[in-house]
């Protein structure tokens, strides 16, 4: 369990998401509170973040649990040089190279401390030799003559706490790798680097010929030459669909050279195509065996777990499929497998939401609702409301009792937002459109409430509620025109509308001549946009 959530780990932090990563070494630790690559890694993981005293206070761990290993020293300097304790620094990478004299990252790491100013921060952070290593460094020269770049920077050199707030920048982290001599990559996950610039070129002599090269067969035994045969005839069949003649070549493959899991790995896809998924896990799984036994490429190894990942996809086992697709990202990183990570968490959120839903307990929970809302209590009966949409949330009633909760509570934005789901669910629910009004009243739009009072009058014209809020909304549109002018005009939508050239030349028809009214009310957009100037009381039809 716990070798899982480290593997999660690995990749949530391949990937940059170092909250995620910090979980999960955290989750692992709980369950292997002994083991110093997990502190070490989420030591990594909060150096990323800039976090750079919990990354101390992980490395230190590190070396008290294994203090033979050089890297817990490695992470202990990275993490010292950040919090500007040079001193301590050159020591945590010295005690390293006590246990291991020619690592080269604690070498690293030693030389660019000494070389570096005693404190870290103040206007000198970066040295200027440590800009010249950034125009000579192939990751890093690019970045010299990016403007935006080098003013980032340069602001983090005056304040650093602007490199802390930046450091999710993968060009901030390239660059300090480069200048500081630090690798703030993880355990499973280090900094890949560029080969050093080559040396002058030797005097030229006239070159040797190469030996003649072996062919790939050449190197192979004979049980290895026939395996290869086989696998091509399966890969033949394979390519007309002939899946059991495929199956018989891949087994027979199996049988002459057991320790490639590549054949393992087409043994899986034939099961895949064939629909066998659960044969196809099992032949994966065993292929990661054979992998790992056998010290087989990562990318092999990725691609088994990949196929994992697709055929609990197939079963519809979202949760499975996701953990396997993010053992490959542990393994190998691609942006296709990163893509059907995220596809995937969708799927899950939304099967999690579908087995939430129970209309027996939405309705249990809505009567909660309501007893508290009776006593007054509308903050508990708006948890019990909000329960009861979590488990039926195409019932319009339970956004209508709740809007009416947040209308007592003075929540008017969010009791108009239930409103307009209540009525986009069932636009004939009648009380959804009054206490739309009411809360549109509250907020002082009478023009909009007007509407939804004659939207409640469509449904029912006897209803009084919707009657008396449609004449107190009339009177008070009318009362006060230059009032309800001006808050018409800092409407955008109707600010939109009177710019626009083309519905000013309307109106203006419109009031020259009456009778085109009718002929640009057939248009319904422009109907919408009238509508919306009546409703604002800018014009008015007679």
């Amino acid at each position: 369990m716990a070798l899982d959530l480290k593997d999660k780990g690995n990749a949530a932090l391949a990937i940059g998401d170092y909250e995620q990563a910090i979980e999960h070494y955290t989750q692992a630790i709980a369950l292997d509170p002994n083991n110093h690559v997990l502190f070490s890694n989420r030591s990594a993981a909060y150096a990323k973040q800039g976090n750079y005293q919990n990354a101390l206070e992980d490395a230190e761990k590190t070396v008290s649990i294994k203090p033979d290993w050089p890297k817990g020293y490695s992470r202990k300097g990275t993490a010292l040089s950040f919090l500007g304790r040079k001193d301590d620094a050159a020591k945590a990478y010295g005690d390293g190279l006590k246990f291991d004299p020619s690592n080269q990252q604690l070498l690293d790491g030693l030389r660019e401390v000494k070389q570096s100013q005693p404190a870290f921060g103040g206007n000198n952070m970066f040295p200027t030799e440590s800009f010249l290593k950034l125009a000579q460094d192939p990751r890093t020269k690019d970045l010299i003559n990016d403007q935006q770049f080098m003013s980032l920077l340069m602001e983090c050199q005056k304040d650093p706490q602007k490199l802390i707030m930046n450091m999710q920048d993968p060009r901030i982290s390239a660059a300090l790798s480069v200048m500081m001599g630090i690798n703030l990559m993880g355990e499973d996950d280090k900094m890949d680097t560029d080969p050093s610039p080559p040396p002058p070129p030797k005097q030229k002599r006239e070159p040797t010929p190469p030996p003649p090269e072996k062919s790939e067969d050449e190197s192979l035994t004979e049980e290895q030459k026939e395996a290869k045969k086989e696998k091509d005839l399966g890969n033949e069949e394979y390519k007309q669909k002939n899946f059991e003649a495929a199956l018989v070549h891949y087994n027979k493959a199996i049988e002459l050279e057991p320790t490639n899991m590549t054949f393992y790995n087409n043994v899986a896809a034939v099961y895949f195509e064939q629909k066998e998924y659960k044969k196809c896990i099992e032949q994966c799984e065993k292929a990661v065996e054979v992998g790992r036994e056998n010290r087989a490429d990562f990318k092999l190894i990725a691609k088994a777990f990949s196929r994992i990942g697709n055929a609990y996809k197939k079963l519809e086992d979202y949760k499975s499929a996701k953990t396997y697709f993010q053992k490959s990202m542990s393994e190998h990183r691609t942006p296709e497998v990163k893509t059907i990570i995220s596809q995937l968490e969708k799927k899950i959120k939304e099967e999690d939401r579908k087995a939430y839903v129970d209309p027996v307990k939405a309705e249990e929970a809505k009567e909660k609702g309501n007893e508290f809302f009776n006593k007054g209590q509308f903050a508990d009966a708006v948890k019990f409301y909000s329960e009861a949409i979590m488990r039926n949330p195409d019932e319009p009633k339970y956004y209508s009792n709740r809007a009416a909760c947040y209308t007592k509570l003075a929540a008017f934005d969010l009791g108009l937002k239930d409103c307009e789901k209540c009525v986009e669910l069932d636009p004939k629910f009648l009380k959804g459109w009054i206490r739309k009004g009411k809360i549109l009243q509250g907020m002082q739009q009478s023009s909009k409430a007007l509407t939804a009072y004659q939207k409640a009058l469509e449904i029912d014209s006897s209803n009084t509620e919707a009657l008396e809020g449609y004449r107190s909304c009339s009177i008070a549109a009318n009362s006060d025109p230059e009032e309800m002018r001006k808050r018409a005009m800092s409407d955008p939508e109707v600010q939109d509308i009177i710019r626009d050239p083309a519905m000013r030349l309307i109106l203006e028809q419109m009031q020259n001549d009456p009778k085109a009214l009718s002929d640009h009310l057939k248009n319904p957009d422009i109907a919408s946009k009238i509508q919306k100037l009546i409703e604002s009381g800018l014009i008015a039809i007679r």
